[in-house]
């Protein structure tokens, strides 16, 4: 692969669904290339969890192509985990369905545990488990399936908002230490802000790419300051006027 492939690619992808073939998404092109941190934000309703859905080949385009580099992992809201296991269990679980044998499942799954620092979690429920240490297993199980692709799909839309500060200094950090692409959803503009190398504004249906930014807010970053604020305005100002023409 040279570095000028993208990771991920899609050409012309369209989705319709239903009897009348009601269009969620329309004609969309996008090149992602290896390690880039993409956030998507529009309305409610334009596609961007079908859009993660068909990257993440559960399900099939319409019409387009939609290539990967690497496979894809897809990360909910809802962190997901199995309650009647362990977090370390939990890990495991993603581990065994690769093909990894016992032991090297259990010091693998510490291994990512710690990655997320987690690593005296091991033996917990996840009951004992606050939403965010929640969230951090369900990222290291995220990452035991060796995809290069992360799809993170709201994945910190229900905690509050100091969980969710710290959550993003994480998330970050184990973006850049592992050489991860990230295609990230999310309803929160400054989110998208903090986090994003460059954001993508989709329109309300059909969904479509229709303003992009690239950010340069130098890192590290905080959510509360003031360049954030500022281009989140911008953003947000973007998103209620495309919201307004469809209302």
């Amino acid at each position: 692969m040279t570095l000028a492939e993208p990771d991920l690619a899609l050409n012309s992808v369209s989705k319709s669904f239903g009897a009348n073939q009601a269009s969620v998404l329309e004609g969309l092109n996008l090149s992602v290339k290896r390690g880039e941190f993409l956030v998507l934000v529009g309305a409610s309703g334009c596609g961007k969890t079908t859009l993660l859905n068909l990257i993440a080949d559960l399900d099939t385009p319409t019409s387009g192509v939609i290539s990967k580099r690497r496979s894809a992992t897809l990360m909910f809201q809802d962190s997901a985990l199995m309650p009647w296991l362990s977090a370390g269990k939990n890990v495991e679980l993603a581990l065994n369905l690769g093909g990894l044998a016992k032991k090297e499942r259990k010091e693998k799954a510490q291994e990512l545990l710690k990655l997320v620092n987690l690593e005296q979690s091991y033996e917990k429920r996840p009951h004992e488990l606050s939403g965010g240490m929640r969230q951090r297993v369900a990222i290291a199980r995220a990452l035991a399936q060796k995809s290069g692709i992360l799809l993170m799909d709201e994945p910190f839309a229900a905690l509050d908002a100091i969980t969710r500060d710290l959550l993003h200094d994480e998330i970050a950090r184990v973006w850049r230490e592992n050489g991860l692409t990230i295609v990230f959803v999310t309803h929160n503009v400054r989110e998208a802000v903090r986090l994003g190398e460059r954001v993508l504004l989709m329109s309300s249906r059909p969904g479509r790419f229709i303003k992009e930014w690239v950010i340069d807010i130098p890192e590290p970053r905080r959510i509360d300051s003031s360049e954030v604020a500022l281009l989140a305005r911008e953003i947000t100002d973007e998103l209620r006027e495309e919201i307004g023409r469809h209302a």
